[in-house]
């Protein structure tokens, strides 16, 4: 063979084209869930097989969903994984959420409820701390701000009714939704989060903003405080 004969490439450079035709042809549903990640993966690491790492991350973080919520930090810790990579991740993480923000804006929330709860999730429901956050509405229950107001340890976060109840004088709002994450993936209420519900509630009446709900959000799903008769005003 002569020294200018071509190298044979990869056979990792086959699979890409292979995977790129498949999911052009047939869309997500053609491809597994560590497919789509090796096609993510395609962009940061260009010339090696990413599959075993795409594997890997499915292993160490459970979902897609649980690999998009991770710190780079954390993403960082699986051998192979480079920081272009998982800066890449966190940039889907954060467009998913602007997209999902985008559709429920300034529009009426009671009657974009499902599309509200696919946002929380996305921001919240893979935390490893917990967040409470209040959604701010005006008076046609549209959406003016999504604010985290404490973040706290993985079992408990303090909230100061008087400082919600200023944030939303100082913004408008008429109407409130309380919204935080239990990082054990378990959704149900506790006694400490009804009776921080019922104390928001009576100094947001006093100002005669109402509390629409308190929604917790988990891995395993999520509760409305108001669907389980647990806000009585």
């Amino acid at each position: 063979m002569s020294d200018t004969a071509k190298k044979p490439e990869p056979h990792h450079t086959g699979h890409r084209d292979r995977l790129r035709e498949r999911f052009l042809k047939s869309g997500v549903d053609g491809v597994q869930d560590y497919e789509l990640l090796e096609m993510i993966l395609f962009a940061a690491i260009p010339r090696r097989d990413v599959k075993p790492l795409a594997k890997q991350l499915l292993t160490t973080f459970g979902s897609i969903a649980g690999i998009l919520s991770a710190s780079v930090e954390e993403l960082q810790k699986v051998k192979g994984l480079s920081e272009n990579a998982a800066v890449l991740f966190k940039t889907i993480h954060a467009l998913t959420q602007r997209m999902l923000w985008t559709d429920i804006e300034k529009q009426p929330v009671l009657s974009s409820w499902q599309k509200l709860l696919d946002y929380l999730h996305i921001a919240m429901a893979h935390e490893k701390r917990e967040h409470f956050r209040v959604l701010f509405l005006n008076r046609k229950n549209q959406l003016m701000a999504d604010e985290v107001q404490q973040s706290g340890t993985v079992d408990q976060t303090s909230v100061y009714p008087r400082e919600i109840v200023k944030r939303a004088l100082e913004l408008g709002a008429s109407a409130l939704i309380l919204v935080h994450n239990h990082p054990s993936g378990d959704p149900t209420p506790s006694k400490a989060d009804i009776t921080m519900t019922e104390e928001i509630m009576r100094a947001a009446g006093t100002m005669d903003i109402l509390v629409h709900d308190h929604v917790i959000i988990a891995r395993n799903g999520h509760t409305s405080l108001k669907s389980m008769g647990l806000m009585k005003g």
